[in-house]
């Protein structure tokens, strides 16, 4: 896989890879960014909840759950030092649908955790993940109430 960037101006560059895509990447305003593009770290997390999410909802639809909605949030904390890297991350699914089967979510987690998602993989060889999951009944992400959370902890982390 390659990736490229390439400097606009500042501290702004736009970012490609082989899928021909492009993201701008900028830093804070101070001391020199101009805040607008993504911040390197902000794709890192990004990408994790892209990885799983792929990972889980594929699962989930193999297993003919019912998801009228999903979403996958990563909250990374970060070192307060330099080069402040991600010292904890905490993954929280939320799923909306009907009668979705809790053994069939944390199924699907496990094995986008320790099989399927590459960034997954390498960040959880480096920073603590906390993987968490919310069930919803209902229609869509606004129409919804929560009947089940949980955490999922893996008997053994990938190596």
């Amino acid at each position: 896989m390659d990736a490229n960037v390439i400097w606009q101006q500042g501290l702004h560059f736009t970012g490609t890879a082989a899928s021909g895509f492009e993201v701008p990447l900028a830093s804070e305003a101070e001391p020199s960014g101009a805040e607008d593009g993504f911040r390197p770290l902000e794709l890192m997390a990004v990408s994790l909840a892209g990885c799983t999410a792929m990972d889980v909802i594929s699962i989930l639809k193999k297993k003919q759950q019912v998801v009228t909605a999903f979403e996958v949030k990563v909250q990374a904390d970060q070192a307060q030092e330099f080069p402040k890297v991600f010292n904890h991350a905490l993954i929280t699914y939320r799923v909306t649908g009907h009668k979705v089967d809790e053994q069939a979510l944390r199924r699907s987690i496990e094995l986008s955790a320790t099989k399927y998602c590459p960034a997954q993989a390498m960040l959880g060889k480096v920073v603590p993940l906390e993987l968490r999951y919310e069930i919803y009944e209902g229609e869509n992400a606004e129409k919804h109430a929560l009947v089940k959370t949980g955490i999922y902890t893996p008997a053994i982390m990938p190596s």
